[in-house]
């Protein structure tokens, strides 16, 4: 049998001298505690009860048989969503008692200083190249509300965000995030709506990267989360992917439109069968300096971060 918070409850109910009907007490855990006398039954007319025959005994049982070592902090583990494997242990002997995410949380990065706090203290964000920061308290950490949060969705974009910095020069202060594992946890949505930050999603071009920002995104955080639709999309996707399009489109050709800030994206999706993915907006940082004075004029500003009160 499974422990469940519910089971527990029954065998506490048991141990502190409750008699509960034999229907409650349905399977193999039960019938072996009858066989072995631990359990004794009651007839009263056409109903059967179940009590223990020393209370003692039945938790000492408990404990050999199923090592359930505490029934009360058993129980505790079973309703507390947070408990780390140490407690774990400590109680069952068993770290892997409960599924728990141990990496719990999700990435952070930055091309400029962003102050946030966590857990009530200051903390600058700015990884040196090649590393990232891993926010696993999520739900201390907090973050100036003028900064914009972008979403980044494909792993080689976030690991050289620098390198696209010309595509964000209209916000002044932004904090690049990405899930961790990537589809595999809610933890950044999480902490997206306890947040009121604007959102920005940054991913593929494509049929399935609109339907990952308005499923994932957009359908909970409403108004304030933004598909970031870089000027030339239009070029892009003129020169993108046909495969990528074709292996897409049975799965997404009926796709219903949430977000209609979305809508001339799509129509150029359909109008060139094509699909761009962002990885093509990594540039090398040198030729787009050289090539674009406005952006170098935009990068060389010294954007000294704010202190967070």
């Amino acid at each position: 049998m499974k422990k469940t918070a519910a089971l527990i409850e029954k065998l506490i109910r048991l141990a502190n001298g409750e008699t509960l009907p034999a229907s409650s007490l349905k399977g193999d855990w039960f019938e072996q505690m009858q066989t072995d006398g631990i359990l004794l039954g009651i007839t009263r007319g056409s109903h059967k009860s179940l009590r223990v025959s020393d209370t003692s005994t039945f938790r000492n049982y408990l404990a050999g048989q199923y090592d359930i070592r505490n029934l009360e902090q058993t129980h505790e583990l079973l309703t507390d969503g947070s408990v780390d494997r140490a407690s774990q242990v400590e109680v069952t002997g068993d770290s892997k008692f409960l599924l728990h995410r141990s990496f719990a949380g999700f990435l952070v990065n930055s091309y400029q200083p962003i102050y946030a706090v966590l857990d009530g203290k200051q903390l600058t964000i700015l990884p040196p190249d090649g590393t990232f920061m891993f926010i696993a308290d999520y739900q201390h950490f907090h973050i100036s509300e003028d900064v914009v949060v972008i979403g980044v969705e494909n792993a080689e974009n976030f690991r050289h965000i620098a390198r696209q910095k010309y595509l964000f020069n209209e916000y002044r202060k932004v904090l690049f995030v990405t899930r961790y594992p990537q589809n595999q946890s809610k933890d950044l949505l999480k902490w997206l709506l306890s947040i009121p930050n604007r959102y920005v999603h940054f991913g593929d071009l494509d049929l399935a990267g609109v339907a990952i920002y308005q499923n994932e995104f957009y359908r909970h955080l409403g108004e304030r989360a933004s598909l970031f639709i870089p000027k030339d999309y239009e070029e892009r996707i003129s020169n993108g992917n046909i495969d990528l399009y074709n292996s897409q489109l049975s799965h997404y050709r009926n796709m219903t439109v949430e977000d209609e800030r979305v809508l001339n994206l799509i129509s150029t999706i359909h109008r060139f069968h094509r699909g761009y993915e962002q990885e093509g907006y990594i540039c090398n940082s040198n030729y787009i300096l050289a090539s674009n004075p406005t952006i170098r004029e935009n990068t060389d500003k010294n954007d000294e971060p704010e202190s967070l009160d």
